[in-house]
């Protein structure tokens, strides 16, 4: 079950970091599934996702019934089914090792990469329905990319967005292996390569986001104009339209963190935040480092707002930011327990709160009983409490002497609840769907305080239309128990685009 790959031996050496943190009491922890490897096992890098039915979905790296990967729904209770288990066939064509999530299309369905497998076993895109249905979008052929690591977006188009951790154009990069690709798919399978990166613009791209600008950012694991230990390059933060032309906005030089592996988020203030693996301020061990956690402007101005310092983590994973304005994440290591037996005092890991100026609270340090090395980082579900995923560890009467095979929790911090809109940018007249907890009942939608027309579908979801003369600003749900505002402002364009929403009338699929 365990594999020793080259992050988690890197990891080790920052057990050279140390420190103080101080652990909030003020949470409720819950371990809702153990993975025991014929359910899954050792679930990776991209957060869960909330659907339109309130479930949360997502992928295991390994396990099933062939020892490839799954996909699996688990409710906020914590039961748990397995969708699909990956490489059905012989040599793999639906793919095999998926590293990461999941993203919902307006069709309901989901869609999702495979690390290895397909056709030229460089990976895949594949579509998956609700029940388990599994349809291969695309086999990766090396040209145009090798081992997509991280999951897809939905831009605001309708297509799709991702990387290819490798491959691409071969010749301009140094390696001789490809430093990977950025790539547009539609729903039915029309890949297009916006960018390959060279090696000086980055290399080992990892997961994006569309910003409010609707440009795509995020950044490379390594590459960039400065040298940096053990790497040619310390990584990069970079800009790309969506026709492909790419900005790099940021190289990172060691000093200031290396290798940014968990991509961007845009914040209220639109800055985008971020972290390294390693390098900052607490630098014990030669060049290693803790990681850092960022924020840069939209025009490349880079601050380190906090440098870890192992006992409140080392090797930050993804993060969000909640309904209060601040940040929530993990750590993959780090924090006062022993990680695993084969690394005793590296630590389990950890969960933050992190302020928008740099002020950090750990919130829960791992143990390996109730999960470890917490890859995947948090979701803040619309009931307000978040949900992850560790990819070791965990308790039960068939796991090994090292624990189980990683887990499913969630963490209450006492936030309120909230509704969700996607899209998250629309004109007047465009159909959205709007997620929520306990929606059944609903008296009134409004945009900014204009009433919209409105269908409960269900008692987490609300199919909408933007009203007339609606303006950027918070959505306002009124239910039987309350009025619900939404995470964040929905942004009324200016300019009409092609929108892909559910029709108001239509609560099918």
């Amino acid at each position: 079950m365990f594999k020793l790959g080259s992050w988690k031996a890197m990891v080790v050496l920052s057990v050279f970091c140390l420190a103080m943190a101080v652990a909030s009491p003020a949470q409720t922890f819950t371990t809702l599934v153990t993975f025991v490897e014929t359910n899954g096992s050792t679930p990776l890098f991209t957060p869960l996702i909330q659907a339109t039915d309130g479930n949360f979905y997502g992928t295991t790296w390994e396990g099933g019934a062939s020892n490839w990967g799954t996909v699996f729904k688990v409710t906020a209770g914590g039961d748990l089914t397995t969708l699909y288990s990956f490489c059905a066939q012989s040599n793999c064509p639906d793919g095999n090792w998926p590293q990461s999530g999941l993203v919902q299309g307006p069709d309901g369905n989901f869609y999702g990469t495979t690390s290895g497998g397909g056709t030229n076993n460089d990976g895949t895109i594949f579509k998956i329905t609700s029940d388990g249905n599994l349809t291969t979008v695309h086999s990766f052929s090396g040209a145009d990319g090798t081992s997509p690591t991280a999951g897809l977006i939905q831009g605001s188009n309708g297509n799709f967005y991702g990387t290819a951790h490798g491959g691409g154009n071969i010749a301009a990069c140094p390696d001789g292996a490809g430093c990977g690709t950025v790539f547009e798919i539609t729903p039915d399978g029309k890949l297009t390569t916006l960018h390959s990166f060279n090696g000086d613009d980055g290399s080992g791209p990892g997961a994006l986001i569309q910003a409010t600008d609707g440009n795509l950012y995020g950044t490379t694991n390594t590459g960039g104009v400065d040298a940096c230990p053990n790497y040619p390059g310390c990584g990069t933060v970079f800009r790309l339209t969506p026709t492909g032309e790419l900005t790099t906005l940021y190289s990172f030089h060691g000093a200031d963190g290396w290798y940014p592996f968990t991509g961007l988020v845009q914040g209220t203030n639109g800055n985008f935040y971020g972290t390294t693996s390693y390098g900052g301020a607490s630098n014990a061990y030669n060049a290693v480092g803790c990681g850092t956690f960022f924020v840069i402007t939209p025009g490349g101005e880079l601050t380190t707002l906090h440098s870890f310092d192992f006992t409140d983590g080392i090797f930050p994973a993804p993060f969000v930011q909640a309904t209060d304005g601040n940040f929530y994440g993990a750590t993959v290591g780090g924090g006062p327990n022993g990680w695993s037996p084969l690394f005793p005092s590296a630590g389990d890991g950890t969960l933050f709160e992190i302020t928008p100026g740099g002020e950090l609270t750990t919130l829960h340090n791992f143990d390996n009983t109730n999960g470890s090395v917490p890859w995947s980082g948090l979701v803040q579900a619309t009931s307000g409490d978040f949900y992850g995923t560790t990819s070791q560890g965990g308790t039960g009467p068939t796991c090994g002497p090292g624990g189980c095979a990683g887990t499913v929790f969630s963490l209450s911090t006492g936030l309120a609840p909230f509704v969700k809109l996607t899209p998250a940018s629309g004109d007047a007249g465009v159909a959205v769907t709007i997620l929520g907890t306990d929606l059944t009942g609903t008296t009134k939608v409004t945009f900014n305080g204009k009433a919209a027309e409105f269908k409960v579908v269900s008692s987490t979801e609300i199919a909408a239309t933007v009203p007339a003369e609606a303006s950027t600003g918070k959505v306002e749900v009124t239910t039987l128990q309350g009025a619900l505002s939404s995470n964040v402002p929905f942004r009324v364009e200016l300019h009409p685009k092609v929108h892909f929403g559910r029709p108001i009338l239509d609560p099918g699929r």
